[in-house]
């Protein structure tokens, strides 16, 4: 697959044509092969909002599977973790398996416009090792602005049937989950990177100042970390920015791909900084993820928190 654009981002004009089996036309002359069959996941998730699955049964794009973030891209909380802690592989990858993920397929995945919760799918599925993977930019929003179908109900195939998109996978999928194919921090990692490297905040600017704390039941940061908001990675369309515009916003943090500075990103609990990740990705940049993020770091009172700008 050669998704236009840049990086793991596709756009709807090139998600309808995989959907539609049709290959994409290079230098004038088409490929002799079709793509191969598309499993299209839908990531709807808000930290506060209901739960994603009612707007995915109120309207979605054809074809698509519901993925549940709190429960299929998520362990179960406990005792000194964050609020969305790393899956275990076998869990992700029976998760995956049942909603048709392959090796040998291409993975799009989709939220509702910014791509927050659709990055968590996307990092996770990079991390344990799939290759072929991308987010929709601009999202379910985007696809319904194109005038483009849609389905509603519990119905993967949507009205049509499977014919509607002939290039949607159907099926029980055989991904094999390998982790560590993506850099993945812990608590002791992120303290070293907030002094040694750079440490990025994905959260709102006031949740890293500790002016507010809507979550979690302490406020502040992880001291020595720089706040990166990570709306500030999107325009008002809710689609990422230009690659240079992104490598200059990164590059104002004190993040650069040349400086040789070890780079990673936390958030709440490891969703939005996800989509940080994807960003620095875009611009070029690799970046590592601290999973457990400020939910999980504040489980240990012995660890120091920060607050203000």
């Amino acid at each position: 697959m050669n998704p236009v654009e840049h990086g793991p981002l596709i756009d709807v004009a090139r998600l309808k044509q995989l959907l539609e089996g049709r290959p994409q036309e290079q230098g004038g002359r088409r490929p002799r092969r079709a793509p191969k069959p598309v499993t299209l996941l839908d990531v709807r998730w808000s930290l506060v909002g209901p739960p994603g699955r009612e707007s995915y049964m109120a309207g979605h794009i054809p074809g698509a599977r519901f993925v549940d973030l709190d429960h299929q891209l998520a362990a179960p909380h406990g005792p000194g973790t964050g609020r969305h802690p790393m899956p275990a592989a076998d869990d992700f990858q029976a998760a995956m398996r049942a909603l048709g993920v392959s090796d040998d397929r291409t993975v799009v995945l989709y939220d509702a416009a910014d791509s927050t919760s659709a990055a968590r799918a996307w990092w996770l599925l990079r991390y344990f090792s799939h290759r072929d993977v991308y987010v929709l930019d601009g999202g379910y929003a985007a696809w319904i602005a194109a005038g483009l179908p849609m389905a509603t109900g519990d119905e993967p195939w949507g009205p049509g049937g499977d014919a509607l998109y002939a290039g949607a996978a159907d099926g029980a999928g055989d991904f094999i989950a390998v982790p560590g194919a993506m850099p993945l921090l812990d608590a002791d990692n992120a303290a070293k990177l907030a002094t040694g490297g750079v440490l990025l905040d994905a959260r709102a600017a006031a949740r890293y100042r500790g002016e507010v704390e809507p979550i979690d039941p302490v406020a502040g940061h992880i001291p020595g970390a720089v706040s990166a908001p990570t709306g500030d990675n999107v325009g008002p369309d809710d689609r990422f920015l230009a690659p240079e515009i992104l490598r200059t916003r990164f590059a104002a943090l004190g993040v650069s791909g040349t400086n040789g500075r070890a780079v990673g990103v936390y958030c709440g609990s490891g969703v939005t900084a996800a989509h940080e990740v994807l960003a620095l990705e875009l611009a070029g940049i690799e970046a590592g993820l601290y999973a457990g993020s400020w939910s999980e770091w504040i489980t240990d009172p012995a660890r120091p928190v920060a607050s203000g700008g």
